[in-house]
């Protein structure tokens, strides 16, 4: 499945970067992205999809903000 290129934002001093839900397959990949970007920290906000001790064990931060209504 092909899936969108991250689109970054940037506001005052803070940068933002939009991506795509990866899977367990494509963690690896989504990873070497994210670390590409210079992200520290990730923002999940929709429902997992993927494990994230992988994630954090490269030194990214994540943070789960996602409530059901």
């Amino acid at each position: 499945m092909n899936r969108p290129a991250p689109v970054e934002i940037s506001y005052e001093n803070m940068r933002f970067l939009i991506t795509h839900n990866p899977t367990n397959a494509t963690l690896n990949k989504f990873t070497e992205e994210l670390k590409k970007y210079g992200v520290t920290t990730l923002v999940r906000v929709c429902d997992a999809t993927y494990d994230k001790a992988p994630v954090e064990k490269e030194g990214i931060h994540v943070l789960v903000h996602f409530r059901k209504y």
